[in-house]
C-alpha cells in the first residue's frame, strides 16, 4: 500500500481552483471535472459529489474546523507578503509570525476555510542566521537543525 496525497473538499471547484493556481501558483496535472490535481501533491473534490462517494448529507460536511492545514514552502516568503497585499479576498488566519526555531510563516484561509500555511524552506532560515553573523554551531542551536544540515546549507 502506498499514501497517494491528501484530498480536500470544495463548494466550488472553479473557485477554488482559480485560488491554489492563482494565490498560491500551483500548476494542475489533472481536471477531472469534480476533482482537480496539483502537481503539489494534493487534489479537491467538489462537496456536492463527494457526499455521493461517501454517503452523507452535503450539510455533513464540516467547513472551517480549523483541525488540519496544508502546509506549502516559499523560497522568497517577502515577495509572496507583498503580492498578498493586492488580493483583499484572501482571509488571514494570521500575518507573519517567527517561529521559535527562527522559521517564519503566514497561515490564511482558501475559499472553503480551510487552513493555508506558508513557510519559508529552513535551508533560507539557516542561510538567514547565517547571514546575520550567527555561527553554525549558534544557527545548529537555534533552529534545532543539525549542524551537518547547517554546513551544507552555508
Amino acid at each position: 500500500m502506498r499514501f497517494i496525497c491528501p484530498l480536500i473538499v470544495v463548494r466550488d471547484i472553479g473557485v477554488s481552483r482559480a485560488f491554489y493556481e492563482e494565490v498560491l501558483g500551483q500548476n494542475v496535472v489533472y481536471d477531472l471535472g469534480e476533482n482537480v490535481i496539483f502537481e503539489g501533491g494534493f487534489a479537491i473534490h467538489l462537496r456536492s459529489h463527494f457526499s455521493d462517494l461517501i454517503g452523507v448529507a452535503e450539510n455533513d460536511i464540516v467547513q472551517g474546523s480549523n483541525n488540519a492545514e496544508l502546509y506549502f514552502e516559499e523560497e522568497d516568503l517577502d515577495a509572496f507578503l507583498e503580492r498578498l497585499k493586492g488580493m483583499d479576498s484572501v482571509k488571514l488566519v494570521h500575518g507573519l509570525v517567527e517561529q521559535p526555531w527562527g522559521q517564519r510563516a503566514i497561515r490564511l484561509y482558501d475559499p472553503d476555510m480551510h487552513i493555508i500555511e506558508i513557510g519559508e524552506p529552513m535551508e533560507s532560515v539557516v542561510r538567514r542566521f547565517l547571514g546575520m553573523g550567527l555561527s553554525v554551531e549558534e544557527t545548529a542551536r537555534r533552529t534545532s537543525m543539525p549542524e551537518e544540515f547547517v554546513r551544507q546549507c552555508s
